[in-house]
């Protein structure tokens, strides 16, 4: 089925460019009659045609059509229209205009002020910025979006360059961990939606919604300053251009996930279906929670009689059980408009959202591997096997409101966002061992679901002052976000030798976990910049500052099971029906019975906060002719505050100040223009990267599907018998100094190419690594100090030098080439020299964890114009990132490395119809069929899976239709 397709997909491309009569191009200028300044985003429209284009930063514009003769008309806001009639254009030939000029319409007041929206939402408006910023920028916007078929901001963000995707949500920036990446919604901060990440889950924002995604890779004293591989600001479409109504319809189709009569779920919620399931999986008890050794003296007293009451009241659902799994579906409804009126103009946007997709992984594989107590043995031993099948339902939800009012001299903003995200999991899996040494053979079941929510408010302006140079921007910004995951539950089954079943310490015991996050993040900025002249050039002065408050209220309540003399029979929905509770038939021995180990103290239960303050300056000057520099200096004093406690109780901390630094990060940004088409960009600054919130804690957090533990950075980790201690627990923030060096061309029509180098110098660096006194636990530390080299290239072309029948035709390729080492710190070097085997010499450096030493991303693309292939365009995509090191090994436990995963996709779409209102898509996703894979690396030895999972090939199919 799947070469089929792609062969349909290839010969519908092929088709389309058959026949059609060979293409001219019309270019040409547009700017202010009057003040002869370059006008962007002027629509330039060819007459009885549904052809046109935009001007771009500097005016400039480019139009493809066949042969002929034809009247243009220029429209735009505030100006007089102009009609350029009767414009040949000849085959495989350039017709440039004089340069265009438009008039402003005449106006009632005694000062005319031209305001319009400048157009950020195309390809060559986002290279344009490129061309102009001072800081080294990549981007992608929403025309973009489109051309490749994505339909979220992550998957989209892979055509960046220098950008990687991991679990197909989570963005690393030049192959530099998740950490060192930090995420902007208009500018302003937006907390994520994941406790075990340090970015923002990327999936979650519809590119829908999206006007344009930038990237900078540069510091800048106007940005915050804890970021190293990239910060990511995200611009929402906050109104339409023109008035818009459109709805699209998707489905997605996996032969690996859907149809499948084994796929596993279990009973749900029907609120289940818009993700709002939490609260049918409640806590069967928030307060009066009694002990059950309180309840064996007297089994008819109160405090009995609450207890039943409790052990009643949980779902008595534990096993996955097998279903047919459904298509993905998807549904979009976008509505906007711009109302002009004299002296100011108001638009709006609003947009609503739903997807729910289904994945199924078949023998997925999840396991852990240690060395040999025998340094001459090489060969890894296996100390855990876990695989199995489990099912997965995504639900997202996502609305937005944007509303822009733009008058003479100011544009204000604002923006109302709410994402909702649901996603449940039912897994079956054999194990084999258990990591804490048990000689151990059975199953597990596991049930497991994470509501997810975040809302959203910006209000912004923009305002230029009358008779002066003086410019005022602001913003603020509020966000509630919630993560909860109620009720997972978890059961193990020993199988015996004779058939038997057991449940006990060898196995591990069941639980059932409640898990809830809620944060509030506020934001509020002000920039004054003011024109300036120096040299005889054009300069700027720029000052502001940022206050940003962020608090976190973290809870684990976890539930242990215990089943007393009840014989078994493996299945688990037996612990929990109700002839087996306790007391069973009346014996106070016997029966399912709980533990409440978060009573009376919970060390899993801690709430934090960070109020961070930011003042910078920066100067922009041209001392010479087609250079500019940039120098600025931003400080921020940085407060984390902890309320918490470790398990023993002690260490005890409330409200403490754990992490407290004013920094001062210096950054210079150096701009020589070459030609009008070059520049060269030199670039330094110092940022720096802390700890997060969960990172920061006592916290202990486990991952129920791969038994995996998560231990937060304020636990020591020793071994005080040997006199060995592997982490003291002071986790304090990283130093990074950036250099870059980039060489850029933009040579017409969405084209450029670029060189760029970079260099950064860690300081303390923080990387999760393995716990070495507890097994399957990774805790975050400092290591050694780092460094980071790198090339990177870029490249947009179309295919037009080769022949003009390819002028349809463009080639997108970057390339990312890194070289990291981290210096080892003294315990992990004797660490690794004491379990080092026969003939292995360990180095004082390694590989930086979570740097991909190279990622390649590429693709060719197709867009016709005449016949049959008029408004279709199609692209096929191709993304890999090299063997990276995932979590360094400590101890007896080895290295674990990525294994690079193959990414092509294909998308085709055509718009059809009278005004081209329908239009119809067809992606394909994983096309080669690749695995998600990571595997432990040891000396001389075969790689052993860290875990295994095959996603299969997903068929999409997408219909829109604009009113």
């Amino acid at each position: 089925m799947k070469l089929h397709l792609i062969y349909f997909t290839f010969l519908f491309i092929g088709l389309s460019t058959v026949g059609f009569s060979q293409q001219g191009f019309i270019n040409g200028v547009i700017d202010d009659e009057i003040t002869g300044e370059k006008l962007p985003g002027v629509r330039v429209m060819v007459k009885n045609h549904k052809i046109g284009a935009y001007s771009d930063l500097d005016g400039g514009f480019d139009i493809s059509l066949p042969s002929g003769t034809y009247d243009l008309q220029v429209t735009y806001m505030g100006y007089d229209t102009l009609t350029v009639s009767e414009v040949v254009v000849k085959s495989n030939e350039t017709t440039g205009l004089a340069v265009l000029k438009i008039k402003s319409q005449v106006s009632d007041f005694e000062e005319v002020v031209i305001s319009a929206n400048r157009k950020t939402n195309t390809e060559n408006a986002i290279l344009s910025l490129k061309q102009k910023s001072t800081n080294m920028i990549d981007g992608m916007s929403s025309a973009k979006f489109r051309k490749t078929g994505d339909s979220d901001a992550g998957s989209a963000m892979r055509r960046i360059p220098g950008v990687s995707l991991s679990d197909g949500k989570y963005i690393f920036i030049r192959g530099i961990g998740d950490r060192y990446s930090k995420t902007l919604l208009n500018g302003l901060e937006v907390p994520g939606l994941d406790p075990d990440r340090n970015t923002v889950q990327m999936d979650i924002f519809p590119t829908k919604i999206i006007d344009n995604i930038v990237v900078y890779k540069s510091a800048s004293a106007d940005l915050p300053a804890d970021f190293a591989g990239g910060l990511i600001d995200i611009t929402l479409n906050s109104a339409a251009t023109e008035s818009t109504r459109s709805i699209s319809m998707s489905t997605a189709f996996n032969p690996n996930y859907h149809f499948k009569s084994n796929y596993l779920t279990y009973e749900k919620s029907g609120a289940d279906v818009m993700a709002l399931g939490k609260d049918s999986r409640a806590i069967p008890a928030e307060n009066n929670i009694p002990f059950f050794a309180e309840t064996i003296a007297d089994p008819n007293g109160a405090k009995a009689k609450r207890y039943k009451q409790i052990l009643g009241s949980f779902d008595p659902q534990l096993a996955a059980m097998e279903s047919s799994s459904m298509m993905d579906i998807g549904i979009d409804v976008n509505v906007g408009d711009l109302f002009k009126k004299k002296g100011y103009t108001i638009g709006y946007n609003f947009n609503v959202s739903y997807k729910n997709e289904t994945q199924f992984f078949e023998d997925a594989l999840f396991s852990r591997y240690g060395l040999s107590n025998d340094r001459n043995e090489n060969k890894l031993e296996l100390r855990e096997l876990q695989k199995g099948n489990y099912g997965e339902n995504n639900v997202l939800l996502s609305g937005m409101f944007g509303l822009t009012l733009n008058t003479k001299r100011s544009k204000y903003n604002f923006n109302l966002l709410h994402l909702q995200n649901g996603t449940s999991t039912a897994g079956i899996f054999d194990y084999d061992k258990t990591d804490q040494g048990a000689v151990f053979s059975g199953f597990q079941h596991n049930l497991e679901y994470a509501q997810r929510s975040l809302s959203n408010v910006i209000i912004s302006g923009s305002h230029k002052f009358t008779g002066s140079d003086w410019s005022l921007d602001w913003a603020s910004s509020t966000s509630l976000s919630s993560i909860d995951n109620p009720d997972i539950r978890f059961t193990r089954y020993e199988e015996r030798s004779d058939g038997s079943f057991n449940i006990g310490t060898e196995s591990g015991f069941p639980e059932r976990i409640w898990r809830e996050l809620n944060e509030i993040n506020t934001s509020a900025k002000v920039d004054l910049s003011k024109k300036i002249k120096l040299f005889g050039n054009e300069g700027q002065f720029k000052f502001g500052a940022v206050q940003n408050y962020k608090k976190r209220d973290f809870k684990i309540r976890s539930f242990q099971i215990n089943v007393r003399n009840v014989e078994l029979t493996g299945d688990p929905n037996e612990l929990f029906a109700e002839e087996n509770l306790w007391p069973y038939n009346g014996d106070i021995s016997k029966g399912t019975t709980f533990e409440t180990p978060f009573i009376p103290v919970n060390p899993n239960q801690f709430e934090s906060s960070v109020l961070s303050t930011g003042v910078y300056g920066l100067t922009e000057i041209s001392p010479v002719d087609r250079l500019k520099i940039v120098l600025g200096l931003r400080t921020e004093l940085y407060s984390q505050k902890y309320t918490g406690r470790d398990q023993l109780g002690t260490n005890v901390l409330n409200n403490d100040v754990v992490l407290e630094e004013l920094g001062f990060f210096p950054s210079m940004n150096v701009v020589y223009a070459v030609s009008e088409k070059q520049n060269i960009r030199m670039s330094y600054g110092r940022t720096t990267a802390r700890p997060s919130f969960k990172e920061l804690s006592y916290s202990e957090i486990l991952d129920p599907i791969t038994g995996r533990t998560f231990i937060g950075g304020l636990f020591r980790d020793a071994n005080d018998v040997l006199g060995v201690e592997y982490w003291d627990g002071n986790l304090v923030s990283t130093s990074i100094h950036n250099f870059d060096l980039r060489w850029e061309m933009f040579h017409g029509r969405g084209q450029t190419f670029s060189i760029s180098g970079f260099y950064k110098m860690f300081n303390n660096p923080i990387e999760v690594v393995q716990f070495a006194t507890q097994a399957g636990a990774f805790q975050p530390r400092n290591v050694g100090n780092g460094t980071v080299l790198g090339l990177e290239l870029e490249a947009r072309q179309s295919l037009d030098f080769i022949a003009k029948k390819l002028s349809n035709f463009n080639l997108a390729m970057n390339v990312t080439l890194t070289q990291s080492q981290i210096e080892l710190s003294a315990t992990e070097y004797e660490s690794r020299v004491t379990n080092a085997r026969s003939g292995q010499e360990i180095s004082e450096f390694r590989d930086m964890a979570g740097q991909a030493p190279w990622i390649i991303n590429g693709g060719i693309e197709y867009k016709g114009n005449r016949g049959f292939g008029k408004n279709l365009a199609a692209g096929v995509y191709y993304n890999v990132q090299g063997e990276t090191l995932l979590f360094s090994g400590i101890a007896d436990r080895p290295d674990i490395y990525t294994v690079p995963f193959h990414g092509v996709n294909m998308n085709v779409s055509k718009s059809f119809g009278k005004k081209d209102q329908f239009n119809a898509g067809i992606m394909l996703k994983n096309i080669t069929n690749a695995k998600k894979e990571a595997v432990f690396k040891s000396y001389e030895a075969e790689d052993q899976y860290f875990f295994s999972i095959r996603q299969g090939t997903t068929v999409s199919l997408k219909m829109s239709y604009n009113f």
